[in-house]
């Protein structure tokens, strides 16, 4: 009985490493006498190969795996370059199609106004460029950039586009203000250029969002005018030099009086885009008074 708590004690006590020593013992006295025996290594090596040989080709796979891992984060580094290198091709095109563009629009409106100057080669003008604007959606009231030091004054008639804008009310030495045909306050005598009958052109801030003008007091006693009649500034008129063009009719119908006839006509100009204009710096006063003197 005290033989077998020995025993007992002695296990519980064995350290790991004397049992290392001994696992190491048996096994290399296995191997001994497995090969003193003459026996075949085949089930040894049968156990190996379906022990190693599936950890090779798991080993092989994962290999295979990083590689492919590689190569793809390669080619995914390589493809954000290229797109940067296009985003930034992308960028410097739109940028000079922007700037194209721009040119094209300031080339239409220079060739805009060659056009009217030479349309109106007869007056001396000078060019000016709109620098403010009343607040709003239209040009009805506007500052351009010359002043009297460039020999602009009140009563200066201004046009652009087309036709007619409207006519400087102020002026500084290196400014003007313009209040345009379409304001309300606005009245122009005008006549129409078949049969010279007279009218008067009316600023109307609501009926311009559809480039329209209104006029009234026509005289058209015969029924001559129609849709399409040219519409000019009339030799009659107090601030406006003769002949500048206002517009078409687009709509004429008889007052109730029965003498007069009042209707729209289509603005040539674009009230809602103006940048550059001409400024003619010779006033009616002055035609009048030269037409005096001679």
């Amino acid at each position: 009985m005290k033989n077998l708590k020995k025993k007992f004690r002695f296990r519980i006590h064995l350290k790991s490493k004397h049992l290392l020593v001994i696992m190491t013992f048996f096994c290399v006295s296995a191997i001994i006498a497995t090969l003193a025996s003459g026996v075949s290594s085949t089930p040894v090596k049968e156990i190996a190969g379906m022990i190693v040989v599936p950890f090779e080709k798991s080993i092989a796979a994962i290999g295979s795996w990083l590689t492919d891992m590689n190569q793809t984060f390669r080619e995914k580094e390589e493809l954000i370059a290229q797109n940067k290198e296009l985003q930034s091709a992308v960028d410097s095109l739109t940028e000079q199609n922007n700037i194209l563009i721009q040119d094209q629009a300031e080339l239409a409106r220079l060739e805009e106004l060659y056009e009217l100057n030479e349309e109106y080669s007869d007056y001396p003008k000078v060019a000016a460029r709109i620098i403010a604007k009343d607040p709003g959606n239209w040009y009805d009231t506007f500052m351009i950039n010359r002043g009297s030091n460039d020999g602009i004054r009140v009563n200066n008639n201004v046009i652009a586009g087309k036709g007619l804008v409207g006519i400087v009310t102020e002026v500084g030495s290196t400014w003007a203000t313009v209040r345009s045909i379409i304001d309300d306050s606005s009245n122009v005598s005008a006549m129409t250029v078949s049969t010279d009958d007279t009218c008067v052109i009316e600023g109307d801030l609501e009926l311009i969002d559809e480039g329209k003008l209104r006029f009234s007091q026509l005289y058209d006693r015969e029924d001559k005018v129609s849709v399409g009649e040219r519409i000019v500034t009339s030799n009659i008129s107090e601030k406006y030099v003769e002949g500048l063009f206002i517009g078409y009719v687009s709509a004429i119908e008889l007052d109730t009086n029965n003498l007069t006839k009042t209707g729209t006509i289509v603005t040539p100009v674009d009230f809602q885009h103006l940048k550059d204009v001409f400024v003619i710096t010779v006033n009616k006063e002055d035609a009048i008074q030269g037409g005096a003197e001679s």
